[in-house]
């Protein structure tokens, strides 16, 4: 099962087309010693209004950017990203998930935010027509983008515990196993799923790999609240006394290049700053930055230079102590949020208590068409959710709702759901 894949028999027409950006192809010459480059057209730095800048950490401390940092930060940069930056996040990666893949046959991509990289990879691998699986149901964020593609989604059935592996073969021995309808993308998230909330055990992600392999797959595993997996025990009030639990990523058991892995600190740093990273086999990688080369041109510069002076201060202990209060206050929000779910919905809807992520799928008992309800009298009632309807591959009206505990006071928590069931209770 060790054999590397052929990368290009699964790029897509257009990916295909793509070349090399030939002005971003000179730009690496620029630094050479003794080199006097007229090649980019770089904007004159000495013209630009920023002379300093510094921000406070969490821990009080303030960082400076030097002016050398200030410089690059302002400038355009590499279309992978910061060199300094990628270096610091495959040893994170390294350390994180023990890939088995050999350092020289992996690498990483900055990007701009994680759904960035997402697109990138569904415009690389997939063309108009092509059978695309993912979980039933999925990223409502993903589907914006895959169905504009005219590509044919297939769902496949999800539980408590993620995808179930069963069900993925039983849809891949239906379908063609050569040709333009065999599939050859399974998009997948595996830890605090959205919207369902599930977590793929260890044995799923291990089964769904070798499923992979044996029907020629390229899993894209999408995983943004990776960091926020706290598991099923009541959280602790200490940060210091939660124990991360410990769960392997389905890319670390990659062995022949067929995994591209999506990581975000959106949920751990800050949404706004916009980084995200892709890590995957080389060859992947590098087709993806193609079109990065001519869209983006680089992920900014300014925020990049932020999350690494950040990530250089906190250090290693720093950093795991961070992932490790994140942890614990989502782990103490879920709590509470199940607890409001017993004492008003208890009767009236069904959920999966969630051992990751942000997110609460619920059942609503007796609803046939929850995007109804929501829009029409839920709003009215000053409560909002998101329909169920958002997340199903093909649209089909849904009795769930996704609700999300992120950023709710307990007060809130607990008077939205009173509401909720108020309508639940007379529907």
């Amino acid at each position: 099962m060790s054999s590397k894949i052929d990368f290009n028999k699964y790029l897509s027409s257009v990916s295909t087309r793509r070349q090399p950006s030939p002005i971003r192809s000179l730009m690496g010459f620029a630094a050479l010693p003794g080199m006097i480059s007229l090649c980019a057209g770089l904007p004159n730095p000495e013209l630009f209004p920023f002379k300093g800048l510094s921000f406070a950490a969490a821990d009080g401390t303030t960082l400076s950017l030097t002016a050398a940092e200030l410089a690059v930060a302002l400038q355009y940069s590499p279309t992978p990203g910061l060199s300094e930056l990628i270096a610091v996040l495959k040893s994170m990666q390294q350390n994180e998930h023990n890939p088995a893949l050999s350092p020289n046959d992996w690498t990483i991509s900055v990007t701009a935010g994680s759904q960035d990289g997402l697109w990138k990879a569904f415009e690389m691998l997939i063309d108009e027509g092509d059978n695309v699986l993912c979980e039933f149901p999925t990223y409502a964020g993903a589907l914006a983008f895959l169905k504009p593609l005219n590509c044919n989604l297939i769902g496949i059935d999800t539980d408590g515990d993620g995808l179930n592996p069963e069900k993925l073969v039983q849809v891949l021995q239906e379908l063609p196993k050569e040709g333009k309808g065999k599939p050859k993308v399974l998009y997948i998230i595996p830890t605090g799923q959205n919207p369902s909330g599930a977590t793929l055990s260890n044995q799923r992600r291990k089964q769904v790999y070798e499923i992979a392999c044996k029907y020629d797959l390229i899993i894209l595993e999408d995983d943004p609240y990776w960091w926020l997996y706290y598991g099923s025990a009541k959280a602790p009030a200490d940060n210091l006394q939660f124990q991360r639990p410990l769960v392997r990523s389905i890319w670390s058991y990659d062995t022949q290049g067929r995994v591209i892995r999506f990581d975000s600190m959106s949920k751990v740093l800050s949404a706004g700053i916009r980084i995200g990273f892709i890590t995957g086999p080389t060859a992947f990688i590098n087709q993806i930055d193609l079109t990065t080369q001519v869209t983006n041109l680089n992920p900014s510069a300014l925020t990049q230079i932020l999350v690494l002076r950040l990530l250089q201060h906190l250090k290693e202990s720093g950093w795991k102590d961070h992932i490790t209060a994140v942890g614990a206050f989502y782990g103490r929000r879920r709590d509470s949020f199940i607890g409001y779910c017993e004492k008003h919905l208890t009767g009236l809807a069904e959920w999966t208590v969630p051992t990751a992520g942000m997110f609460v799928w619920l059942k609503l008992l007796g609803v046939s068409d929850s995007k109804t309800l929501i829009e029409q009298q839920a709003l009215n009632a000053k409560v909002v959710l998101v329909p169920g309807q958002a997340f199903n591959p093909n649209n089909e009206k849904s009795s769930y709702v996704r609700a999300a505990f992120s950023t709710a006071t307990e007060e809130e928590m607990d008077t939205a759901l009173m509401r909720l069931a108020g309508l639940l209770q007379y529907h």
